[in-house]
C-alpha cells in the first residue's frame, strides 16, 4: 500500500488545515508514494517505539503528538528527537502525526473520550469560526440535479446534522460564444438567454477545490461561472473541546471516581466540590486550560482536561469543578481512534497499537 493511501485516510477524518498555526502534524518522514507494510500506532514517537516498529517489521509510525515541533537546525543525535529520526530514516521507517487537527474533528480526540466517560448529545466546545465558504454555480435546469449531487458528494452542504444543503434559485443566464468556442448551447457569435438554477451550497475552505472539481467535471458548459464568499459562521463539526451529558445526574465523588475508572489513573486534581450534580460535562484532551471560559458560557457544570494550572483553579469559584486528569490520560485513546479510523478503510492493513508506555509523568 502506498503510504499517501494512509496519509489520505486520516486526513479526511482531520484535515491538515484544521491544526493550529504552532502545529506540525502531518508526514514528518517519508514520501507520499512509499510503499508501506504496515503501521505502529502511538501517542509518542521514542527510541523505543521505533525500536519496536523495527522489531516487528512495520514501516509506518502514526502517533499524536509530532516528534518534530521546533524547528531542528542540526541531527546529529545529541537528543532522543535527533536519534529517533536518525534511526527512522536509517530504517526506512515513515513518522506521521496527527495533532491538533484531529483534536479540533468532531471525530477526534475529544469525541472518544466523551465516549469513554459515558457522555451523550456532544457537541463543540468552542466551534472554529471563518473557515466556511458559500460556493454558488449557475447551471442549465436540466444539469442543476447532477452538480448538486456532485458537490455534495465531494464534502459541500453540510449544516450541522444535516447534510445535501442547497439553496435554489430560478433566473435567465446571457452570453455570447466567441470565436473558438464550442457551446453546449446557442450559437458563436449570438447573444443567448438561457434558464439556469443559481444554486448556493456551504463547504470547508479545504474541500472547496475538490468540490468545484466534482461539480465541473458534470457540468455541460465550458465556461462554468461560479463564486466563493467567506464566511464568518462557525462550523459546528470543528473545533476544540466537546461537551456532552449523562444521562443521570451524579454526585462529585461519584463523578471523580468514574473518571480515574474511565482513565485508569490513580490521582486526579480538582478544585473544591460546591456540592452541585454533575450533568453537563466539558472535556478538552491534553492542555486545555484555554478553554475554560467556553466551559462555563456553555453552562457545564464540570470540566475535564489533561492539565491546568495553579491560577486556573481560582476561576471555578464554585461555578464549575475543574477536572486535571493528565494529559497523556486524557489523550491515551487516541491510539485506539486512530486504529479504528485507518482499519476501518483498510481491513486487511496491519496495523498495531504500541505495547511501549510513553507517558512521561509517574505517579509515587
Amino acid at each position: 500500500m502506498l503510504l499517501k493511501e494512509i496519509v489520505h485516510c486520516i486526513e479526511t477524518i482531520a484535515p491538515l488545515p484544521l491544526q493550529e498555526s504552532y502545529d506540525n502534524a502531518g508526514l514528518l518522514t517519508g514520501h507520499p508514494n512509499d510503499e508501506v507494510s504496515g503501521a505502529l500506532i502511538t501517542l509518542d514517537v521514542t527510541e523505543a517505539v521505533i525500536d519496536e516498529a523495527i522489531k516487528l517489521g512495520l514501516n509506518l509510525i502514526i502517533a499524536h503528538h509530532p516528534i518534530i515541533f521546533k524547528p531542528l537546525k542540526k541531527i546529529n543525535g545529541n537528543n532522543e528527537v535527533e536519534r529517533c529520526i536518525i534511526k527512522a530514516i536509517k530504517n526506512g521507517i515513515a513518522l506521521y502525526a496527527a495533532h491538533t487537527n484531529l483534536d479540533n474533528s468532531s471525530e477526534g480526540v475529544n469525541a472518544i473520550l466523551c465516549r469513554k466517560l459515558g457522555l451523550d448529545n456532544t457537541s463543540i466546545l468552542s466551534p472554529i469560526q471563518g473557515n466556511l465558504r458559500k460556493l454558488v454555480m449557475f447551471v442549465p435546469e436540466s444539469y442543476a440535479e447532477k452538480v448538486r449531487q456532485a458537490l455534495f458528494s465531494a464534502g459541500a452542504g453540510h449544516i450541522g446534522n444535516y447534510d445535501s444543503c442547497s439553496f435554489n434559485i430560478t433566473g435567465n443566464g446571457t452570453f455570447r460564444a466567441l470565436e473558438g468556442t464550442n457551446p453546449f448551447v446557442g450559437s458563436m457569435g449570438e447573444i443567448h438567454t438561457e434558464p439556469e438554477i443559481r444554486i448556493e451550497t456551504i463547504v470547508p475552505a479545504w474541500l472547496e477545490a475538490k468540490a468545484l472539481s466534482a461539480a465541473k467535471n458534470v457540468h455541460p458548459y465550458e465556461e462554468v461561472a461560479w463564486d466563493s464568499y467567506p464566511l464568518n459562521n462557525q462550523s459546528q463539526n470543528t473545533g476544540a473541546g466537546m461537551s456532552g451529558f449523562y444521562k443521570n445526574p451524579v454526585t462529585e465523588t461519584d463523578f471523580i471516581q468514574s473518571i480515574k475508572t474511565a482513565l485508569n489513573t490513580p490521582a486526579i486534581r480538582c478544585s473544591p466540590f460546591s456540592g452541585r450534580k454533575i450533568n453537563k460535562v466539558a472535556v478538552c484532551g491534553g492542555s486545555g486550560n484555554f478553554l475554560i471560559h467556553d466551559a462555563l458560557r456553555a453552562g457545564a457544570d464540570a470540566f475535564v482536561t489533561g492539565e491546568l494550572k495553579y491560577h486556573d483553579y481560582f476561576l471555578a469559584e464554585g461555578r464549575i469543578l475543574l477536572v486535571e486528569a493528565g494529559h497523556y490520560e486524557t489523550e491515551q485513546f487516541t491510539k485506539e481512534l486512530l486504529y479504528q479510523i485507518v482499519k476501518e478503510k483498510f481491513p486487511t492493513f496491519a496495523l498495531q497499537i504500541s505495547m511501549i508506555d510513553t507517558n512521561p509523568v509517574n505517579y509515587l
